[in-house]
């Protein structure tokens, strides 16, 4: 059964609110529970026995059951309606068009018929939309017999290059949704892979090159893989000349304008890759552009972006020595609902890390309290990568707290954890720098040492600030701060001037 409750759950307040007043104007009796199982699925978490004895004072199943049927009924209708006034009314006018033109048609009126097409593909052809584009020429080249003058040889050729261009956006996505499967089992099921001759793999047996032949969406597709890849492996610097050098070819595509929300997705790769490899400036410019294109189109992306815009603003200024106005960007979001639960938990951990960095360790603990959850429910919600951070930080947290008895416990946990997926993925540096953190919270006078130092020293292969990941060097200049007795924030934003 599919839980409605979720649904629900998934709408912003605004949306909910509109739900309801959809509901209202739709209801013909003034008996109907619909809105008040919304109302109490929305409020409350209710068994199926205790909303039966609010709505029906018995324990009317039957009843509950056909409700349910038909509210989510109901909602699929709200839920296609809101959609259809929204990004999808280019494709539903086109839809028209076909329907429309294919009746003239039938009737025999072959001018006004093939007039409605010929509008039709003008606009989907502006909108790379390929699918309908094949509707369209099928029907052109279906009547083409009723018109002398048509040449029906050219028509066969757009056709075919249109067909061309279908096969090559449906390749790239049966290519997309095997990598993404593939990632999906290294997060979820600690599988061993080589991520990148995966990816190159897949490509290569779906026969698909890098072209600025490409339509938007494959391009998108192709950013987003390699992105996710990076952030698997915390390798960011080898991913960025590629990133800059594809957006070239997408700069002045010409179904940019029609793309946007691809396009701002991508700019904000492109930003976040930047940040991570420490060229903050370079990363505010793009998250400048992507400011720009969030407000186009009557800021149509622009709060569903925003979260994610602010979050990457405020980690870019607090790396570059301005962590008030950091904090300042996201404690609003503290207290904001309807978020995407990603950038939600982003925030709260990066505003951890903020509080922790200026020692404020009772405003980093009370916020860490709301990670209640299990790490197979964050692997599932935001990634291996982010739940592997969360644990680190949480360890170092405890270890500031002065909570020993804690620390032991979690690193314990971590090791069996994430130590054989870490060296699957040649990430020995987090399992090196656990192990040492471990040595210091079981021996912590011997942090000032000689000994200790030159074990640090000689334990690390760095491979240069320059291409070092960000949060990587975040957390090495914790135990760099304790070594010299210096300030945390300070040292670590020594450790971002390459």
């Amino acid at each position: 059964m599919i839980n409605i409750k979720d649904i629900l759950q998934s709408f912003t307040n605004e949306k909910q609110e509109e739900l309801i007043l959809y509901l209202e104007k739709k209801n013909k009796r003034a008996d109907t529970k619909n809105i008040q199982l919304v109302k109490l699925l929305i409020a409350e978490n209710l068994s199926s026995k205790e909303i039966c004895l609010k709505l029906y004072q018995k324990d009317n199943k039957p009843a509950l059951h056909a409700l349910r049927k038909r509210l989510f009924q109901s909602i699929i209708d709200f839920t296609a309606n809101s959609n259809l006034k929204e990004e999808n009314s280019i494709d539903m006018q086109l839809i028209k068009f076909i329907i429309s033109a294919r009746v003239f048609l039938k009737k025999g009126q072959f001018t006004i018929g093939y007039k409605i097409l010929e509008k039709a593909e003008i606009t989907a052809k502006e909108h790379q939309l390929f699918t309908i584009l094949n509707e369209i020429y099928h029907s052109k080249i279906q009547y083409s017999y009723a018109i002398p003058s048509l040449n029906i040889d050219e028509i066969i050729i757009n056709f075919k290059e249109n067909q061309q261009q279908l096969l090559l956006e449906e390749k790239m996505n049966i290519a997309y949704a095997k990598i993404r499967k593939a990632l999906q089992d290294v997060q979820h099921q600690h599988k061993i892979i080589d991520i990148k001759a995966m990816i190159e793999n897949v490509l290569e047996d779906h026969q698909i090159n890098i072209s600025s032949s490409f339509s938007f969406k494959p391009l998108y597709q192709i950013l987003q893989i390699t992105n996710i890849s990076s952030a698997q492996n915390f390798d960011y610097w080898n991913i960025e000349s590629f990133l800059l050098e594809t957006y070239e070819l997408m700069k002045n595509h010409k179904s940019k304008e029609k793309q946007l929300f691809y396009h701002i997705e991508i700019i904000y790769l492109i930003a976040n890759t930047l940040f991570r490899n420490k060229k903050f400036t370079q990363s505010l410019k793009y998250l400048d552009l992507m400011h720009d294109h969030m407000q186009q189109q009557k800021s149509k992306y622009f709060k569903e972006y925003n979260p994610k815009y602010k979050l990457l603003l405020a980690l870019n200024h607090n790396y570059s020595g301005n962590q008030e106005k950091a904090i300042d960007l996201l404690i609003p979001f503290t207290n904001q609902k309807n978020i995407d639960i990603i950038a939600q938990l982003d925030i709260y951990l990066s505003l951890i890390v903020f509080y922790s960095q200026r020692k404020e360790l009772k405003k980093a603990q009370n916020l860490f309290s709301e990670f209640y959850h299990t790490d197979k429910y964050y692997i599932e919600k935001a990634g291996i990568e982010w739940t592997i951070k969360k644990n680190i930080i949480e360890i170092l947290l405890q270890i500031d707290l002065g909570n020993i008895d804690i620390v032991e416990s979690r690193i314990l946990s971590f090791k069996r954890a994430y130590f054989k997926h870490l060296k699957s993925i040649n990430q020995k540096k987090v399992i090196t720098f656990i192990k040492l953190v471990e040595i210091y919270y079981k021996n912590p006078e011997i942090i000032t040492s000689n000994d200790f130092e030159d074990k640090v020293e000689t334990s690390f292969n760095w491979i240069g600030k320059e291409k070092e990941d960000i949060f990587m060097m975040s957390f090495f200049a914790w135990l760099k701060a304790k070594m010299t007795k210096q300030d945390m924030y300070l040292v670590t934003i020594d450790f971002m001037k390459t």
